[in-house]
């Protein structure tokens, strides 16, 4: 296979990042993707190859962008550590406190920290809803507010696969009475000069990259019955993310479009005190995050997880190693962002060639342990 070109920036300490990056090119794991690396608030790497197309015809550029699927959900858990340090939201408050009508069915305990954990017991949606019912924000979100829990909240994680981005969106809402891609563009990502957005303006929708389907999963072995009633309502397909009203529309667990340079500048406020003059979290906030929530298999996906407030924390068999002091999360086919505080780093990988899983890949593993070992080896 003809070598890639791998365009953009890498400081020369980090070189073993873009080596890692093109490699996976080589190997031809890749079609399209872009790396970033965050350290000690500098942007170190900055790189992009290959092509925005599956049929090669459209060259990754600086400004491509994709649809990141669950990748997402980190920033939500941005926007509510930012509302809390802003004293305007309590983690440990019933839901209720901000939305009144979510304390219907016997969720009057429900907390906001169960939302940011997949512990609610809200994992899916009891009425049978379509695909494009996702781009009814009020309509979704009242049938979640009157429906009750699936499980006891606060008892276990069960992956909130669409349903979570809509319940801590809904709370970031009713207490800043904007939508939650606009606060969202407003406080955090243009103040960090950050490409991500909730909810894609027309006029960037040249600049997206459709994700390429991934193959068939295999059915795993037990097969948990909650993931069944989690997954099929709707039952969603990679191909509806090329669709302009799903670009459009405010879909904060999964619709989220951004590049690495993107996702890695909105998340290394978790890693470092201060990205590009912007401080949005003391270091007293981050400390929550690892305020373990669940630990143990996930209802939905059945894999063994431990989540923090919001983010995923370090655990045994994992398929990308994680060190204990970082928080992480990924995207359906790749796309994952991990924070690690020990080295005050942020390292984001999107792409659009979708493979298995949610939380990364050897794709990502590769390049994460990339720089890692270009941190480590500065000391």
């Amino acid at each position: 296979m003809t070598d890639t070109p791998i365009d953009g920036y890498c400081d020369p300490r980090f070189a073993g990042v873009k080596d890692a990056f093109a490699a996976n090119f080589a190997q031809g794991l890749d079609v399209g993707a872009s790396v970033a690396v965050v350290h000690r608030g500098e942007l170190v790497v900055d790189l992009w190859g290959g092509h925005a197309d599956q049929e090669r015809t459209r060259p990754w550029e600086n400004d491509t962008i994709t649809n990141v699927w669950s990748s997402t959900k980190t920033m939500t858990f941005l926007a509510a550590y930012v509302l809390a340090e802003r004293g305007q939201l309590d983690l440990d408050a019933p839901v209720a406190t901000y939305w009144p009508e979510f304390a219907q069915n016997g969720k009057e305990g429900v907390l906001v920290r169960h939302l940011m954990a997949h512990t609610a017991g809200l994992s899916g949606w009891e009425e049978k809803i379509a695909g494009e019912d996702l781009y009814d924000w009020d309509g979704i979100c009242d049938r979640l507010a009157r429906q009750a829990p699936w499980w006891e909240p606060g008892s276990a994680s069960g992956y909130h696969a669409i349903t979570q981005g809509y319940l801590i969106g809904e709370v970031v809402r009713r207490i800043t009475g904007l939508s939650f891609g606009t606060w969202f563009r407003q406080e955090i990502a243009e103040p960090l000069g950050a490409e991500f957005w909730v909810g894609l303006p027309d006029e960037l929708h040249g600049k997206v990259a459709n994700v390429i389907p991934p193959p068939p999963p295999a059915r795993p072995d037990p097969f948990p019955p909650m993931m069944y009633k989690t997954m099929v309502n709707p039952g969603l397909v990679a191909e509806q993310s090329w669709e302009p009203a799903w670009r459009r529309a405010e879909i904060p667990a999964a619709g989220g479009h951004g590049n690495a340079r993107g996702v890695a500048l909105c998340q290394a406020t978790v890693s470092c005190p201060e990205v590009n003059g912007v401080s949005l979290l003391s270091r007293d906030s981050v400390e929550r995050i690892f305020d373990e929530q669940s630990n143990g298999p996930d209802l939905v996906i059945g894999d063994e997880f431990r989540f923090g407030v919001g983010w995923a924390l370090s655990s045994p068999d994992l398929v990308v190693p994680i060190s204990d002091r970082s928080c992480f999360w990924g995207g359906w086919g790749g796309s994952l962002v991990v924070n690690d505080l020990d080295r005050q780093m942020t390292t984001a990988f999107v792409m659009n060639r979708m493979g298995e899983g949610t939380v990364g890949d050897a794709r990502s593993g590769a390049l994460l342990a990339a720089a890692e070992g270009s941190v480590d080896a500065l000391h």
